[in-house]
């Protein structure tokens, strides 16, 4: 088989569905893993790209989601929509709030950045790059973000308006909202916070404790259709309804939903070890909802 070093694409059968792997270009050079699933048909496709926690692992991640997180891949496909779950460096603590803007600009002949590239400027490469293939509809592109993954939506549509539609489930959008942790947060020893236990259920309380002339500067910049999701028992519920609220008093196209669920992730089912997937009428219920949302948004009939 033939493969052009520029241009990777490996085909996998999973499930006896067929999978595209694919290395896509980021802003410095590297190379960032994804693996596709298309609908029946001969496109081109509206496309939703798939991003869940704080990068890294390569493709390596990437061929477990589409082995054992492909139930969304295949209710998107069954709707006429593409999907690619990808995956992005790993997260730097406060890169967001301490780097700034990226500037780049030319020395000798090259591109030279005033700091180095963050993962959601990753994804924002890769839906650029996807935009140019024949096979996708360049004008219908979405994306679901889950934890990090949500906050990286909320990052993404302030800077970049090529997506249709966002998906912010369960969004961590901790550090986009400029909030200072309270004392269930610590410092580890290695010297970055420690913030898995952080207790944020209350709206009020996270209202309190962020930047909001900073957090509302940074949602300013959104242009795209937002469904943000929470979950009703969630210890971060309180970050991401207040999410919601404040896209919402700024007057943007944002739809709030909230489930009653045990798993966090519950709009990526994922296989037990029984080989089914592990859920319930809730997550079905949900999925639903965002299937549905994204087709309207993205003029799927």
């Amino acid at each position: 088989m033939s493969i052009d070093p520029e241009n990777v694409l490996l085909t996998e059968t999973v499930n006896g569905k067929d999978i595209r792997l694919m290395y896509i270009p980021t802003w410095d050079g590297l190379y960032a893993p994804i693996g596709v699933r298309v609908p029946k048909g001969d496109g081109p496709f509206p496309i939703v790209l798939l991003a869940a926690g704080n990068g890294g692992e390569g493709m390596e991640w990437v061929r477990d989601a589409i082995h054992n997180r492909a139930y969304i891949m295949d209710r998107l496909a069954e709707a006429g929509m593409a999907s690619a779950w990808l995956r992005y460096r790993t997260e730097i603590e406060l890169g967001y709030n301490d780097g700034g803007k990226l500037v780049r600009d030319i020395r000798q002949g090259r591109e030279m950045f005033n700091r180095g590239v963050l993962e959601y400027e990753d994804e924002i490469a890769i839906a650029d790059y996807l935009k140019g293939l024949d096979w996708v509809d360049g004008d219908r592109m979405a994306m679901i973000g889950m934890s990090h993954g949500g906050e990286m939506a909320l990052k993404i549509t302030s800077e970049w308006h090529g997506f249709a539609a966002a998906v912010a489930s369960e969004p961590a959008s901790h550090e986009y909202l400029a909030l200072t942790p309270d004392d269930t947060a610590f410092v580890a020893d290695s010297g970055m916070r420690n913030i898995e236990e952080m207790e944020m259920a209350e709206t009020d309380k996270v209202r309190r404790r962020i930047d909001m002339d900073l957090a509302r500067s940074r949602i300013e910049g959104i242009r795209t259709p937002i469904l943000v999701m929470g979950r009703d028992e969630d210890h971060l519920q309180g970050i991401f309804r207040t999410s919601y609220d404040l896209l919402h008093e700024a007057g943007k196209d944002v739809e709030w939903v909230s489930y009653d669920h045990d798993f966090h992730g519950y709009v990526f089912p994922v296989r037990g070890e029984d080989g089914e997937y592990e859920l319930n009428e809730v997550q079905i219920g949900a999925i639903d909802h965002v299937v549905g949302w994204l087709a309207g948004r993205l003029g799927v009939s």
